[in-house]
């Protein structure tokens, strides 16, 4: 099982050649991909118009969902502030709370975003740094 985040999402996406669409698909091929409410949000905050929000509105409604537990949210912020402790700062709190959701459910998280690795520095975050090759 795998939890793909918005940062790889938004390039499969918005492929227009096919080619990032391929790559994605030969890397995922044999697994199960997950969706999180915290990536819906990034998906449908970034649309540019109202055709846009709706097809992002309706892409995640056939997904499979990891949902946060009632011990995610403290311990996304319990990552936030220990990485600050550490002198590391990310940019996004929701990233924590993504890779909350990936530590609970056990899961793979296939990413584009820096701050996942930094996560991973001081937790048991199981994440990929998805490289789509030259394309």
């Amino acid at each position: 099982m795998i939890i793909v985040d918005t940062s790889v999402r938004i390039r499969v996406l918005k492929d227009k050649t096919g080619k990032i669409v391929d790559v994605f698909r030969k890397k995922t091929r044999d697994d199960i991909i997950v969706f999180s409410r915290f990536i819906q949000i990034e998906l449908l905050q970034g649309a540019k118009d109202e055709f846009e929000w709706r097809r992002l509105d309706e892409y995640p409604a056939s997904q499979y969902y990891l949902e946060a537990t009632e011990h995610t949210w403290r311990q996304a912020a319990r990552i936030y502030f220990d990485l600050r402790r550490s002198g590391i700062t990310i940019r996004s709190t929701i990233d924590c709370c993504i890779a909350c959701i990936a530590i609970e459910a056990r899961v793979i998280l296939l990413h584009q975003d820096s701050d996942f690795e930094k996560i991973a520095e001081i937790r048991p975050l199981e994440q990929e740094f998805f490289d789509f090759g030259v394309l």
